[in-house]
């Protein structure tokens, strides 16, 4: 099965909810459709940013990226709910690197 990545920015909070909530909010959306594989927090440039990688069912090349794609939107829009976003990069695995969708 192809494997995707997620980045995602993190600019702040909605007010009331802890930061523990947006992790769980991307999780829980991209767990819907496809297998989580991982997911993780880091700072790029000192901003957060969610890392998720997630692996979509095989099926030709373009139909896998494009599910890919909507599976991350998806995503987003359950994040902000919880936190303000940036910048959103779907990555997909390809010959042992991951390039841009």
């Amino acid at each position: 099965m192809p494997s995707f990545q997620t980045r995602l920015k993190i600019t702040g909070l909605r007010q009331g909810n802890p930061p523990e909530a947006v992790m769980d909010a991307a999780v829980e959306a991209l767990g819907t459709r496809h297998h989580v594989e991982a997911h993780q927090l880091e700072l790029a440039g000192g901003v957060p940013q969610l890392n998720l990688r997630f692996q979509v069912e095989a099926t030709a090349y373009a139909a896998e990226s494009s599910q890919a794609l909507e599976a991350a939107a998806m995503m987003r829009d359950a994040v902000e709910r919880v936190a303000l976003t940036g910048n959103l990069t779907v990555l997909r695995r390809n010959r042992g690197r991951w390039a841009p969708v």
